[in-house]
């Protein structure tokens, strides 16, 4: 098996005409928790879709758990939160339960009824986000901080070995997010869940990740986030005439 969880080689992408992503390498090993940053239209969304096979390349390859992501069959391996999931539906008349539940489906159908076991699974990703309280009460009476985690726990309920995360903390309270980094924490370390999180708050992203990805120009520039990232790394990512603001949450 391929020594690292995502590994791309020489990846290219384009929009029609529009080069976004232009020989690019990357790799993510197990255990990372990697946050991708750049500025607004520098494929940061695109990369993440690239990485679980929703988009693909022109050129290069790419490897998902060690399979071309081409062949790779195992998706309830992988989690992934889509921008998508903070538009959803508000009077849809699903519980927390339910939402979380509709992933089971997705491997058996949904004339299928959950088992013991499918409902065990249920609880226990609850109970990882600590939402197992809110199971019976509808998606759309819950905090934007309370929607995300019930979001996660319907990833988490395959029990996957990497998920994937595009903005998740757009439209979420300041106590909202730091429980979400809690909970990161949590996923990373304890139940050794490789992370990778689309952000565009560089200065909170850059002191909770253990790894970079700055995305710009077509490029990926990898850091170590126990590294500084010099001004003229950001220089290069973001241009001449930006102002850095590092701030605590």
């Amino acid at each position: 098996m391929d020594k690292y969880i995502v590994n791309g080689e020489g990846v290219s992408f384009s929009y029609g005409s529009n080069k976004v992503l232009e020989n690019i390498n990357f790799h993510i090993e197990e255990g990372d928790f990697v946050g991708i940053i750049g500025p607004n239209g520098s494929a940061k969304s695109t990369l993440l879709k690239l990485m679980v096979g929703l988009l693909k390349p022109d050129k290069g390859s790419i490897k998902l758990l060690g399979k071309p992501i081409d062949e790779f069959k195992e998706y309830k391996s992988i989690g992934y939160i889509s921008q998508n999931a903070r538009d959803f539906n508000q009077m849809f008349p699903a519980t927390v339960e339910e939402v979380v539940a509709a992933n089971l489906y997705l491997n058996r159908g949904f004339f299928n009824r959950l088992k013991k076991e499918d409902k065990r699974k249920i609880e226990k990703a609850l109970q990882i986000v600590e939402m197992e309280e809110f199971k019976t009460m509808k998606i759309g009476n819950l905090s934007g901080g309370q929607k995300q985690r019930v979001f996660i726990a319907r990833a988490l309920v395959n029990n996957p070995k990497i998920l994937f995360m595009d903005e998740p903390l757009v439209g979420v309270d300041l106590d909202s997010q730091n429980k979400f980094y809690n909970l990161m924490d949590r996923l990373n370390r304890e139940h050794n869940i490789t992370l990778v999180m689309v952000s565009h708050d560089i200065g909170v992203i850059s002191k909770k990740v253990n790894r970079i990805f700055c995305l710009s120009k077509g490029k990926v520039f990898s850091h170590n986030s126990k590294q500084s990232i010099c001004s003229d790394t950001f220089k290069e990512i973001f241009g001449d005439n930006m102002n850095i603001l590092f701030h605590d949450h």
